[in-house]
């Protein structure tokens, strides 16, 4: 049995699957719940699938790119599993998960999220002659430069299109092909698959070293220096 993990954003996704089919399947809006909604769903599915943990034979997880908390809750929670379990840990591409939904069109595909500060987040991917590559690889940019990179019929899915939707239709025009909201939310169930290859493979990652994607560094408050008031009380007297 897999386990599939995907806690990268706002949506939160599990999937327990065996023998190249998913068994059952979670995809909800968590919020910034990941540390508390994880777990009692994955218990939930296995109830529901009748298995147990014991059966498991590797955890796929998606690493990123996403949120801090929800990044660091699912990759935490799966090496632990793997650790504890003894099985492979297999760690994807969010970007690549929220692509590979769509590779059945032939189109590239062009998952893109919000990274903030006018910034997004994607990467480019394709399905032909029934191989799946990366044609650009993740990276941090605007909306204006990914357009100007677009130079044939596009794919463009994730959360984060309905919000900028008009602007690609208006700069790229016949090359946007952005279908139905419904699939923007990424399925657990297609991570499974991008694992499924990986495991068949024997291409594992070293639960050790495996780290999220953040393509961003957190941001973190740095401290204000002293002024120099506090500092004078802190310093010590000289010994008489």
């Amino acid at each position: 049995m897999l386990i599939a993990i995907d806690t990268s954003t706002d949506t939160a996704s599990l999937a327990l699957g065996t023998e190249g089919r998913i068994l059952v399947e979670l995809t909800w809006h968590c919020g910034q719940n990941h540390s508390t909604q994880l777990l009692p769903n994955l218990v939930h599915l296995l109830n529901q699938a009748k298995l147990s943990l014991s059966s498991a034979s590797s955890i796929i997880v998606a690493k990123g790119p996403g949120s801090y908390n929800g990044l660091r809750v699912g990759l935490s929670t799966a090496k632990g599993l793997a650790y504890s379990l003894g099985i492979p840990i297999i760690g994807i591409s969010t970007l690549e998960v929220e692509a590979y939904q769509h590779a059945e069109t032939g189109l590239p595909v062009c998952p893109i999220f919000n990274a903030g500060r006018d910034e997004i987040a994607t990467a480019i991917y394709q399905s032909k002659l029934d191989k799946w590559s990366q044609l650009m690889i993740e990276q941090i940019t605007t909306v204006d430069a990914l357009c100007s990179q677009i130079t044939t019929k596009t794919v463009f899915c994730g959360e984060f299109v309905p919000a900028i939707a008009a602007r690609l239709k208006d700069t790229l025009k016949e090359k946007t092909v952005i279908l139905s909201p419904t699939t923007n939310w990424r399925r657990a169930g297609f991570l499974a698959e991008l694992g499924l290859k990986r495991f068949q493979a024997d291409d594992y990652d070293d639960p050790a070293t495996l780290q999220p994607l953040y393509l961003r560094r957190p941001t973190i408050t740095q401290a204000k220096p002293l002024s120099s008031s506090i500092k004078k009380k802190n310093q010590k007297s000289p010994e008489a």
